[in-house]
């Protein structure tokens, strides 16, 4: 009879170990290591591979391209704005999808943060993209991931590259606001500034330079518009001294100061790339040789002295095609910043509350 407990006990667990690992496959099998299937060569895993839901929801990438299709279709800058997110995630808690929280009695909400609040959006379309999800698979693909997959969408229908995405991340319980005001670098941050936050991240000058070229507070800007109040000071008072910032380009500058005048209008907008502001490419990395960046964290990646910034720059604007590589890979490094993984966190049923 002990026998038969133990034989039964065994089988049973056998059994619930392999329903789990179908749910998520990867329990089990080296999660944070080394070697995980789909593992970037000579880099960490972290527990995440491309084919975590091949088994328990193969079709949740056809789900969020079907809904970023219609989404983007409708409103092209739509792109930039879910790019953003998933960079805004990342910088505070690591990529664990704490930035979609809305506040309640446990949570102080990251939205209220000072590079989020009236800035952030996209947020009914990761709604959408979870409850057709959430349809589909039940608790299976988590926030996270579809912050991940949303921004990699995103990338690819506005013209730019594609990777091989590494999933299974899982959910924070709990948000930042606190990290969210300090680790994501404001506007008008100097180099060495964006290089010790990128650094605080595991990222570095290339990381930094690359993923300038996605729609990112600052960084950003391949595509995407930023509002008048974040380059306001380079038009006025750049230095303290109530003239404006001298690299500026003339016809440019004049062309920013009709669009943000020296009082109110904070929220006007103006393209981040003018020259194509719904399409990836390089010709933001262009611009700023020509001294049309529009930020101050932009102009000083070329002025800024520090490291080899104006050299990607310059390489950067010289060829798309190397452009584009650097940033899927520096995507999949920023992608891999602190996920929960495991039995860590958890799969949100709403992607704005914890279960």
């Amino acid at each position: 009879m002990a026998y038969f407990k133990v034989a039964f006990g065994f089988l049973v667990t056998a059994f619930l170990s392999a329903t789990v690992s179908l749910a998520h496959p990867g329990l089990g099998f080296g999660w944070g290591g080394v070697g995980a299937p789909g593992a970037q060569s000579g880099a960490p895993s972290y527990g995440l591979f491309p084919q975590f839901y091949q088994f328990s929801c193969p079709q949740a990438e056809d789900i969020v391209m079907s809904v970023l299709e219609k989404a983007i279709a409708k409103e092209p800058r739509m792109a930039a704005s879910l790019l953003r997110l998933h960079f805004h995630d990342c910088f505070v808690q690591g990529c664990d999808a704490s930035i979609l929280l809305d506040n309640s009695a446990t949570i102080v909400s990251e939205k209220n943060s000072l590079p989020n609040r009236n800035s952030v959006r996209g947020f009914e379309v990761i709604d959408e993209i979870n409850g057709k999800l959430e349809e589909a698979c039940p608790q299976t693909v988590s926030c996270a991931d579809i912050l991940a997959m949303a921004a990699r969408g995103s990338t690819v229908l506005s013209g730019g590259p594609s990777w091989e995405l590494p999933l299974g991340r899982r959910d924070s319980k709990t948000a930042s606001l606190s990290t969210s005001n300090n680790n994501i670098p404001p506007p008008n941050s100097t180099l060495q500034n964006l290089i010790t936050l990128f650094q605080r991240q595991g990222l570095d000058e290339v990381d930094l330079v690359a993923l300038s070229g996605q729609p990112i507070v600052p960084r950003g800007h391949t595509i995407g518009v930023a509002r008048c109040a974040t380059f306001k000071q380079r038009l006025y008072n750049q230095n303290g001294n109530n003239l404006p910032d001298q690299t500026l380009e003339r016809s440019y500058y004049y062309g920013l100061k009709s669009v943000c005048p020296k009082s109110g209008s904070d929220n006007n907008i103006s393209p981040l790339d003018f020259g194509s502001p719904v399409k990836f490419d390089n010709l933001y990395f262009k611009l700023i040789l020509w001294g049309k960046g529009l930020l101050n964290s932009d102009e000083v990646l070329l002025t800024g002295n520090v490291g080899n910034t104006m050299e990607l720059v310059k390489a950067y604007a010289k060829d798309e095609n190397l452009f584009f590589k650097q940033f899927a890979k520096s995507m999949i490094k920023m992608g891999n910043i602190s996920p929960l993984t495991g039995f860590n966190g958890e799969v949100r049923k709403n992607c704005r509350l914890v279960n």
